[in-house]
């Protein structure tokens, strides 16, 4: 590990998250601190090499330097940490709101975290996939619905009694998109935030539903890092620190560099449950 020219000394050694986006600070997005919407931005681990090279050059303008006792794992729950909380803070979640996530998968299960740590009086959680709702029963996320097997729009309504105050789309398909619309109250309202995997189209009932409730749609994407009005890394960060958000629970699997390739293929072919794959260095005296 070195420092650039200028670096703080201090950094060296030091643990800490990085904010992968490289904005280029010239755009109008980028003026206003809006670093996520930058019109030429840059990227460790898409656009650029990423943690799984074996050297990589970041800013110090993207180190987040963070308390010696959050372990690396944590530390690696930061980035998805953030997507949640913006998704979150987009929809302006409120103390005693019944909160609706569509899409148990690893960002969903922290958005309920994060939900559930700011004063949900109620988290209900969709899927199609058995095992996540399981895993989110076992974190004490009873209000679970297997959408495959059931209206999980109609089974929201019901458990809430007029529809749920917050809806989040987090699985990036249309019958998920059009499930929050149904599931929400009257001027409820809806994040999309799921990656689309094809097209999002409405029907005319969903549509309606947009109409008649008069609900307020917003969109997120990324996670904001300026520090107006609100740096969301620092926030996660902070929160895991003082122990207001615990997200070591959604790590299934830990594995070596050795165990690597065969852990990315069981995510590709989907051949065991997982939620948080973690890759460890053994070597590390780090909690688990």
């Amino acid at each position: 590990m070195e420092l650039g020219e200028g670096a703080d000394p201090a950094l060296l050694g030091r643990k800490a998250a990085v904010f992968p986006l490289i904005p280029c600070f010239r755009c109008p997005s980028c003026e206003v601190g809006e670093y996520a919407q930058c019109e030429n931005y840059d990227y460790m681990g898409s656009r650029r090499d990423g943690a799984f090279a074996e050297y990589i050059c970041v800013p110090v303008w993207n180190v987040l330097p963070a308390p010696d006792h959050l372990s690396y794992e944590e530390l690696a729950m930061t980035e998805p940490a953030a997507v949640a909380v913006h998704a979150l803070r987009q929809a302006t979640v409120d103390i005693g709101d019944q909160v609706f996530i569509s899409g148990a998968g690893p960002i969903g299960m922290m958005l309920a975290a994060w939900a559930k740590a700011w004063g949900a009086s109620r988290v209900l959680l969709s899927d199609i996939d058995p095992d996540k709702l399981a895993f989110a029963n076992a974190l004490g996320f009873a209000d679970t619905v297997n959408a495959r097997e059931e209206d999980a729009a109609a089974w929201v309504r019901r458990v809430t009694r007029r529809g749920a105050d917050v809806c989040v789309e987090g699985a990036g398909n249309a019958v998920s998109w059009e499930t929050c619309l149904n599931a929400a109250r009257t001027s409820g309202r809806v994040v999309l935030m799921g990656n689309p995997e094809g097209e999002m189209k409405l029907t005319q009932n969903g549509y309606w539903d947009i109409l008649r409730k008069q609900l307020t749609l917003k969109g997120t994407w990324n996670s904001a890092y300026a520090d107006l009005p609100k740096n969301e890394w620092r926030l996660v960060l902070d929160s895991m620190a003082s122990g207001q958000i615990d997200l070591k629970p959604l790590t299934t699997h830990r594995v070596t560099l050795d165990g690597l390739q065969g852990a990315m293929a069981m995510m590709r072919d989907r051949s065991a449950f997982y939620n948080k794959v973690m890759v460890v260095n053994p070597t590390e005296e780090d909690e688990a």
